[in-house]
């Protein structure tokens, strides 16, 4: 049903990749830090006549520090997708919409999933977001966005036995960016994205959200190109995540440490 959210034309470009990243300082609100993660995704991005497409899908792999349930000492397991369309106004139009550093303008929508099986909380996350995007005149590229999220979740927590049924919040503003940069003409690049979300009004359980910050950064070698190899293939390099207020919770509250991460990962890439 996902891939039934592509628009059906000829794909002018496409990368599609597998990857895995490792990590032992992840952090969950009210569950704590030091998590140990092992994250295996599938991502897709595609341009075709009008705009392009992105689509990710993380599996989320904890250990015992982020339990399945209140019973079991099995580590968490979660799903995320994410799926992004971005208009591009200049194909649409035909017309010229550059100015300084900006090359077009682009309208981006799309929508985030998320499941998982934890102790404390179960995420059933559901969101929608829409709004405009400026792409920058860079060597691989740099894309901006502002946009509107109408996000709803419902939680169950297990050591308490208290479920919620669908909860939506405040209507609320992301300004984004994502990138891939080429470092001169070497075998690295500069990629990630960085989220800036608004505070979301108050939480299914009453608390007051804060604005959540959410940066993941890394810089990638193409094996391939290092070693006189198939270029673009096979990717290896490190990440940083930085991740303050995390799912707008307070990180200076009850939830302590666990609502501000700060995780180094290791990243391998395999391209098709």
């Amino acid at each position: 049903m996902l891939l039934a959210c592509f628009p059906a034309f000829a794909a002018d470009w496409s990368d599609t990749s597998i990857s895995w990243r490792y990590g032992t300082s992840f952090a969950e609100p009210y569950e704590g830090n030091d998590i140990t993660k092992n994250i295996f995704a599938l991502t897709h991005a595609s341009g075709y006549k009008y705009g392009t497409n992105f689509f990710n899908v993380d599996m989320l792999l904890s250990n015992s520090k982020d339990p399945s349930n209140a019973h079991s000492t099995d580590g968490a397991q979660e799903a995320y997708v994410v799926y992004r369309n971005t208009l591009d106004l200049g194909k649409i139009t035909g017309k010229d919409y550059k100015f300084g550093v900006v090359k077009d303008i682009g309208i981006t929508g799309g929508f985030d999933w998320n499941t998982k099986t934890d102790a404390g909380y179960n995420s059933k996350k559901r969101m929608l977001v829409l709004g405009p995007t400026l792409m920058f005149d860079v060597p691989g590229f740099l894309n901006v966005s502002l946009l509107v999220l109408w996000e709803s979740n419902a939680p169950c927590n297990t050591y308490t036995n208290t479920c919620v049924s669908r909860y939506s919040y405040k209507t609320h503003p992301m300004l984004t960016a994502a990138w891939a940069i080429p470092i001169g003409d070497s075998a690295f690049s500069f990629e990630g994205f960085a989220n800036f979300i608004a505070a979301k009004g108050r939480d299914e359980f009453g608390a007051q959200t804060k604005p959540e910050t959410n940066i993941d950064a890394q810089i990638m070698a193409d094996v391939g190109k290092l070693m006189g190899g198939p270029k673009g293939t096979f990717k290896l390099g490190v990440e940083y995540q930085y991740w303050k207020n995390k799912f707008g919770v307070d990180a200076s509250g009850s939830a302590g440490s666990g609502a501000f991460a700060k995780t180094p990962m290791i990243r391998a890439e395999y391209h098709f």
